[in-house]
């Protein structure tokens, strides 16, 4: 290497002497910019740290005036070192005066330096400072010598991580590794959480950074990239992945990705420069999550995110992890945090401690949002970073009503909060004080609240609510968290316990509800280019009718003596569901034959959900007792919108006339066939669009228990008929708005609604 004396691999043998050095914190940071400029042959090491507030503080120098440590400041983007840490990216300059970006500070006495190097400190793709060396004559820095300064900053990174070092920042200029962060995201279920992180893939910690034997690191290297383009390769070649589109595309790129030789180079020459193989991958890792956090493409935003995953991977087979999550048991108050989580996954935690959730993907109308709203989980979704910025054990505070998000808060921020979470406890107990009032509008109109639920620990609400039953049960919750098919006996036993836990009260059973991202883990994944549109629910009930008959005759055999309410999700013609119907024909005629009781009455119904259906709604409703409408899909197939995709989740207002009509449709032929009709989506949970539905003539909702009494409330502020003689020619109106919202909006405050 030009210039250099030993390499990296000396340099970092001598700073990890340093580092173990029973020396103060200051002093140590002392002789490693002296290490630095001697191993670069630099006149000039300086070392700046990001604080809090977003400025960047001298820490320590070799060759610039002493006396500017710590009283030299510059903001993020001011001078070559601003500029550093704010694109995160290094900066090569033999004539450092001439950049336009170049800021004088008197008091260091950098004016004579011509030649400049500077590289940003990062940790997990977030800035933590800046490492800059200098030399009086003009001159670019080689290739070999910007790697070794880059190598050499990650275990800065790794230093200023410690509790040792965070004891140099003087009072108010804490540095930026701890500083607080306000986020906002995607409100995902309402409520207030305040606790401490629990990562759901905690990261890999890289605890031995320098290497012993270089040789053996490029070979285990080598090793664990060998086994993940082996296992890539493994999953394309698979007999159930498409051989054509765009599931393909994306794995294609994926492999493409691991078979890159300038990333493989990039790991390689890390290796070289001194670093364990772990801490090779964890530095480029690092590098290429800058780049993500600063990139507005899109699609580049993407592919980085890709090979983000890929080095996760990687990293995961050095240290002979399995990429799970860690459902071990969780402290008091635990706060998960993830990129992205399915419902299953969070199921598995024992929410007796779970306080809160926050992703970095995920909309209000996934599948993890309407488990973490039936849990009364507070969860905001879409934050971005969140699991790179967060570590186990910090404080966090979730608000899933605005979608906001406060990591290491302040603690007036902190008191603002638990008073907040008073205020809203206050607020509940005022709901439950309308539990035992009737769910009638001021002119006199009932209407029947229900609850979602799919676990026994659900069914407790139905009481401290005051529902008036379950109007929707999602069997497939117990199929999701077991480690195996639930047997016809186990099924018979929950939905006996359900039923018994709920005397003289409705409850509808929909049958399993699985495919598209609801896999079970102890089956065979379908891969699918469109699973929300593929092969679940009820399609696969009729293709398996072994399946669908054991659940039916485990729902007969517990509803005997009692009414029976099952329904049938994704119905898309009247055909199906008249085979679904023979199928529990034949169980009712194969139990009778057998001398078991039979229920009392069965009714079927149909999820109204697939659009294809409101041009059969007259037909289906013919054939069924009931309809019940999933406007989580009914609105993601109405719109094209995936409702699982981030982009599309506030795309399309579902109250927008297309959406209003078709709702309308369906509560017309339930009136003019005389059917009961409910909505069970959940929209039917909030205020506003709750109001917009009623004006529809709906009287039965369906919604997670936090829901009930804000609905309540509303429905007891209502007269109806003013709203519908007022709103209910709207849709008759041919407009080209987007949403109806604000007209309900208007009328609500006109008429001092409770929303």
């Amino acid at each position: 290497m030009r210039g250099a004396l030993g390499g990296p691999r000396l340099l970092l043998r001598r700073l990890r002497e340093v580092m173990a050095e029973p020396v103060s914190a200051q002093a140590r940071l002392d002789k490693i910019v002296v290490l630095i400029a001697n191993n670069m042959v630099a006149e000039v090491c300086s070392f700046y740290v990001l604080r809090a507030d977003g400025t960047l503080e001298l820490y320590a120098t070799e060759g610039l005036k002493r006396e500017a440590v710590h009283l030299t400041t510059m903001t993020a983007g001011e001078g070559l070192v601003g500029l550093i840490a704010q694109k995160a990216q290094p900066l090569n300059l033999p004539n450092a005066q001439s950049h336009p970006a170049f800021a004088y500070k008197p008091e260091t006495g950098e004016e004579i330096y011509q030649s400049f190097l500077g590289v940003p400190v990062l940790r997990a793709g977030n800035t933590l400072g800046v490492l800059v060396v200098q030399n009086r004559a003009h001159r670019l820095y080689s290739e070999e010598e910007v790697e070794a300064l880059q190598t050499t900053a990650m275990v800065l990174a790794e230093i200023i991580a410690s509790t040792e070092f965070q004891t140099l920042a003087r009072p108010g200029a804490d540095i930026a590794l701890r500083r607080p962060f306000s986020l906002s995201g995607q409100p995902l279920s309402d409520g207030v959480g305040l606790g401490h992180v629990v990562l759901h893939e905690p990261r890999v910690v890289v605890s031995n950074l320098i290497a012993d034997d270089p040789g053996r690191e490029v070979r285990r290297l080598d090793e664990a990239v060998a086994d993940l383009r082996s296992s890539i390769d493994a999953l394309i070649d698979r007999g159930d992945v498409a051989h054509g589109g765009e599931h393909r595309e994306v794995l294609e790129t994926f492999r493409m990705f691991a078979h890159d030789q300038g990333w493989i180079r990039r790991l390689r020459e890390a290796v070289a420069s001194g670093l364990t193989a772990e801490a090779a991958v964890e530095r480029v890792q690092s590098d290429n999550r800058a780049r993500m956090m600063r990139q507005t493409d899109p699609y580049l935003r993407e592919r980085l995110h890709d090979l983000d995953e890929l080095a996760n991977r990687l990293l995961h087979r050095l240290v002979g992890r399995e990429m799970v999550g860690g459902q071990a048991a969780l402290p008091e108050n635990a706060i998960l945090v993830a990129r992205s989580m399915g419902p299953a996954a969070l199921l598995d935690y024992d929410r007796r401690h779970l306080r809160g959730l926050v992703l970095e993907e995920g909309g209000p109308t996934s599948h993890i949002a309407i488990v973490a709203r039936a849990l009364g989980i507070p969860a905001v979704g879409n934050v971005e970073n969140i699991a790179g910025l967060a570590e186990t054990g910090d404080a966090l505070i979730v608000d899933g009503g605005v979608g906001q998000v406060h990591l290491r808060p302040q603690p007036d921020v902190e008191a603002a909060f638990r008073e907040k979470a008073r205020l809203r406890a206050r607020r509940q107990e005022q709901y439950r004080a309308l539990r035992d009032q009737p769910a009638v509008t001021r002119d006199g109109v009932r209407v029947g609240l229900h609850l979602n639920a799919g676990l026994v620990v659900d069914l407790p609400h139905v009481e401290e609510t005051g529902a008036d039953g379950i109007g929707l049960f999602r069997t497939e919750l117990q199929f999701m968290v077991a480690e195996r098919l639930p047997s016809t006996a186990e099924q018979l036993a929950l939905y006996r316990a359900v039923l018994d836990a709920v005397p003289g009260k409705t409850v509808t059973f929909r049958t399993l509800d699985i495919g598209g991202d609801k896999v079970l883990p102890y089956m065979r994944a379908m891969e699918e280019e469109n699973p929300a549109l593929g092969w679940r629910a009820i399609r696969i009930g009729l293709d398996r009718p072994g399946l669908l008959r054991a659940q039916v005759r485990a729902l007969l055999k517990a509803g005997g003596g009692r009414e029976m309410k099952i329904m049938f999700p994704m119905v898309a013609t009247v055909d199906e569901f008249v085979r679904a119907k023979a199928i529990v024909q034949r169980e009712i005629g194969h139990l009778e034959r057998h001398g078991h009781q039979l229920p009392s009455e069965v009714k079927l119904g149909v999820m109204v959900e697939v659009p294809s259906l409101l041009f059969q709604i007259d037909e289906i409703a013919r054939e069924a007792d009931f309809l019940s409408v999933g406007s989580n899909d009914l609105m993601q197939f109405l719109f094209a919108a995936d409702r699982e995709n981030p982009q599309m989740a506030d795309r399309f207002d579902p109250l927008h006339p297309a959406c209003l009509r078709a709702l309308k449709c369906v509560a017309d032929a339930g009136a003019r066939h005389d059917i009961p009709v409910t909505l069970c989506g959940e929209l039917g949970g909030r205020p506003l669009e709750a109001m917009a539905l009623l004006s529809l003539g709906y009287r039965s909702l369906s919604m997670s228990p936090a829901s009930i009494g804000p609905v309540k409330a509303m429905l007891l502020s209502l007269n109806l008929q003013e709203l519908t003689d007022h709103l209910g020619s709207l849709l008759e109106e041919r407009t080209a708005a987007d949403t109806l919202r604000p007209h309900y909006v208007a009328f609500a405050k006109k008429h001092d609604i409770a929303l």
